[in-house]
């Protein structure tokens, strides 16, 4: 008997640009994506409860106007909540990458700290760099085996690199909040040199608080995450892939690919 095929939406509107490189690395992985228009959405012709994975890609929605992914969270809120609502409560995965992470935090939905309400309540943003300039580059990142984040439980590497590319990358809360973050283990990702240290520009490309690259929900079914794991899906993706070859871990692969089995083993 065949598995089913996990259904994997990718939401998109005016701006996003990552869309495409999203679905191949769907694709890839075994799942079923689908690209999908916001408002196709809010007109109710789709659903999204009827898809496994919901996912926000990179890019600049809206053009980034007023600040970087906020009228794309605007329309989450106001229009299709009870819809993401739905969905988060039901375990089901979403991802935010890049832009993504941007809507989600503005929206609420991230780090989620209030309950049935978080969409009414930003606590956390992400901000211009400190360097005061579009940062595209690769990084190294280091993965918080103590996270909460249920979609990567038991990834196998500590410390990998990935691609930034990003003018509004910096994550930046109250103490209180970035306590609670810290205390609630919902680091995903931090910026780290390739020796897994801690350290200031360049490795943190954009002074976030703690080195933040990306981080979870409490329930731990959302993920959001500054770097590009879609632009990592084959050795050929690495800029010394000629002089590695044959040594390279396309890092960013092997990320979707724990997200889809997430799904498999729970649903």
């Amino acid at each position: 008997m065949r598995a089913r095929k996990i259904k994997a939406l990718i939401l998109r509107t005016a701006g996003t640009n990552c869309d495409a490189e999203t679905y191949v690395a769907f694709k890839k992985v075994g799942a079923s994506p689908v690209l999908l228009h916001i408002n196709q959405i809010i007109c109710k012709k789709e659903e999204i409860n009827n898809y496994d994975i919901l996912v926000l890609p990179g890019g600049f929605s809206y053009g980034d106007d007023i600040a970087a992914g906020k009228i794309l969270a605007n329309e989450i809120k106001y229009k299709i909540f009870p819809q993401i609502e739905k969905f988060v409560t039901s375990g089901k995965p979403i991802i935010g990458i890049c832009n993504g992470f941007q809507v989600l935090v503005k929206a609420g939905l991230l780090p989620g700290f209030n309950g049935a309400n978080n969409a009414a309540k930003q606590t956390v943003t992400l901000t211009f760099n400190d360097s005061g300039r579009f940062e595209c580059r690769w990084v190294h990142l280091k993965f918080n085996r103590n996270t909460k984040c249920k979609l990567l439980q038991g990834f196998p590497y500590e410390i990998i690199t990935l691609p930034v590319a990003h003018g509004e990358g910096k994550f930046f809360t109250t103490q209180e909040i970035l306590q609670k973050i810290k205390d609630d283990n919902l680091i995903v990702w931090q910026y780290v040199d390739e020796n897994g240290n801690l350290l200031g520009y360049p490795y943190n490309p954009n002074g976030s608080l703690e080195n933040i690259a990306g981080i979870c929900n409490e329930k731990g079914n959302i993920l959001g995450m500054m770097p590009h794991p879609e632009r990592f899906l084959t050795e050929y993706h690495h800029p010394y892939w000629k002089g590695m070859k044959g040594k390279i871990i396309p890092y960013g692969y092997y990320i979707f690919n724990y997200v889809v089995d997430y799904v498999k083993r729970n649903f």
